[in-house]
């Protein structure tokens, strides 16, 4: 029996429980734990293909799995948290608004079944990635909690502002809009510049802003690529 096959199948398995352990905090309204176990999966998901191609046992069955897991991690749990901060943590059946929030889920859904059939994904992407995504709406949260700023905290408590953080997100998801790569594939700094130059300044914003600098790296990483393709044009 060849135990290496099935190593990277079984990382993805855990990126898929540390979603629905996610889910489980999110619904608790344990945002920190919620975005803590979706860290954990996006961890787990860089991984499962790193060993696969280390160990040579890449298999479209764990393309898909890959996908699931990710649907349950960066899919459902950000639109789950998107419907409780709609809803203020209290949804009614009479009030149809907060279940938009899962327009996030939906927009995951096509990303992920899109990106398996997309050959010009190989290294980089068009569209921003699910984990980046969930992070992003995940920090949402923890913004309004540990901001000291209470015209923020107004900002994000207003149900037109969500709706459209939501629109926004389920646009930029499958966007035709290349993002590049964080893979570095050699030591040479020329030619891993802009990578080097993200990573960096996510860092200081980080430091700086702590949770607030969450959705800073996200909406960094965005202008970021934008600006490389104008100028590589």
């Amino acid at each position: 029996m060849n135990i290496k096959k099935h190593i990277p199948n079984l990382i993805t398995l855990l990126n898929l429980f540390s979603g629905c352990i996610a889910l489980i905090f999110a619904i608790d309204m344990d945002f920190e734990r919620a975005f803590f176990f979706v860290s954990l999966g996006i961890f787990l998901d860089f991984f499962d293909g790193f060993f696969a191609r280390l160990f040579k046992v890449s298999s479209p069955l764990g393309l898909q799995l890959d996908s699931l897991a990710d649907m349950v991690t960066s899919g459902l749990v950000p639109g789950f948290v998107m419907f409780t901060m709609l809803s203020n943590g209290n949804p009614t059946t009479s009030n149809w608004i907060p279940y938009l929030g899962f327009i996030i889920t939906l927009g995951s859904c096509y990303r992920l079944a899109n990106f398996n059939i997309d050959t010009r994904q190989t290294d980089s992407f068009i569209g921003l990635p699910t984990p980046a995504n969930a992070l992003f709406i995940l920090s949402l949260p923890l913004v309004m909690q540990h901001t000291n700023l209470e015209f923020l905290y107004e900002i994000l408590k207003n149900k037109w502002v969500l709706l459209s953080i939501t629109a926004l997100s389920a646009y930029i998801l499958n966007a035709e809009i290349p993002l590049f790569s964080l893979k570095i594939k050699s030591f040479d700094f020329s030619k891993n510049k802009l990578q080097l130059i993200f990573l960096a300044s996510s860092v200081v914003l980080l430091i700086v802003f702590q949770f607030l600098g969450i959705p800073l790296v996200i909406l960094f990483y965005v202008l970021l690529s934008v600006v490389n393709n104008k100028m590589t044009k």
